[in-house]
């Protein structure tokens, strides 16, 4: 009972920090413009700062192997989940510009602008590494086979994926080099000196109140009276935060994953849909409106689910 009081009491800062974002765009303080701005800046800087700091603060070399089989298991559950997404999507039948959009929600989640602030509000700054480490997993699915599902929903003629592209993306990435940068730092045994950790450490703590700003205000866009249940809508939501934490749990649990580990990997995966999705949808000419609905319903109804998982994981 006290996790999940602890989870409901998350859930009621995380969900005042959303409305921040929306009623800033009620009033008319933010606008797409902003909301560019804010994307940006957390991308490309403050989650690159905050990698850095959360690993090389929580995390040593010695737990550098363990940290390789978590993120063996943390993509082996976002392999079978986007599977499974794919057969509830032949079941349901959807038209062709939902199908890969509805895929891409049910089997991915939001790791980073709603997946840090939830963790750390949720476990504190020690989930930082446990964090990236899923992160690092599921990106590369996320870049790759969201892309090419939503793509060919999509109705614009998009650029085909190959090898090399794929690896390009991947590794231009800010996040990635942050958490790449840290491990190279950590197998070398090297700190940054304090200036500069103390500079990211400032920068860090932005990802969450802005990550959540941000969310809030694509729920603004979507508009509340907007928010509907289309058809293969409620199967996500149900597939989205509570069957794919179950099956990531159960390769927690193979992998020999408990604790704190555990823990994070689970609620990671129980996210809602990841913003990104709504942006591709928009890019390739597929259900942008579908998506976004998704996203926001998704993610009204993460704080319900959430500090019921918390209550069954006995956090």
């Amino acid at each position: 009972m006290a996790g999940f009081l602890n989870a409901l009491s998350a859930s009621l800062v995380l969900l005042m920090l959303m409305s921040v974002g929306y009623f800033m765009g009620r009033a008319g303080w933010m606008t797409s413009v902003e909301k560019k701005f804010v994307s940006k800046f957390i991308i490309n800087i403050a989650v690159p700062c905050n990698c850095i700091t959360g690993i090389l603060n929580n995390l040593h070399r010695d737990d550098l192997g363990e940290a390789g089989i978590m993120l063996v298991a943390g993509t082996c559950g976002v392999v079978v989940t986007l599977l499974v997404s794919v057969g509830l999507a032949c079941l349901l039948k959807l038209p062709r510009e939902r199908w890969g959009v509805f895929v891409a929600m049910a089997g991915l989640s939001n790791t980073l602008f709603i997946g840090i602030p939830v963790c750390t509000q949720l476990f504190g700054e020690v989930s930082m590494p446990y964090i990236m480490i899923y992160y690092l997993g599921h990106t590369a699915f996320l870049q790759s086979v969201g892309v090419i599902l939503i793509e060919r929903s999509g109705t614009v003629a998009g650029t085909r994926t190959t090898v090399g592209g794929f690896l390009k993306t991947i590794f231009t990435k800010p996040p990635i080099l942050g958490v790449l940068a840290a491990i190279v730092l950590l197998v070398l045994d090297l700190r940054l000196p304090a200036p500069v950790m103390k500079f990211s450490e400032y920068i860090s703590k932005t990802v969450a109140p802005l990550g959540l700003i941000y969310c809030g205000f694509i729920i603004y866009e979507v508009g509340l009276k907007n928010i509907r249940f289309m058809r293969g809508l409620p199967t996500m939501l149900v597939f989205r935060l509570a069957i794919a934490p179950v099956i990531c749990l159960t390769f927690c649990n193979l992998f020999g994953m408990s604790g704190l580990a555990r823990n994070v990997f689970v609620v990671e995966s129980a996210l809602p849909v990841v913003t990104q999705v709504t942006v591709m949808a928009g890019a390739y000419g597929a259900d942008e409106k579908y998506a976004a609905t998704g996203a926001a319903l998704s993610t009204l109804g993460s704080f319900i689910s959430i500090p019921i998982l918390m209550m069954l994981l006995g956090g």
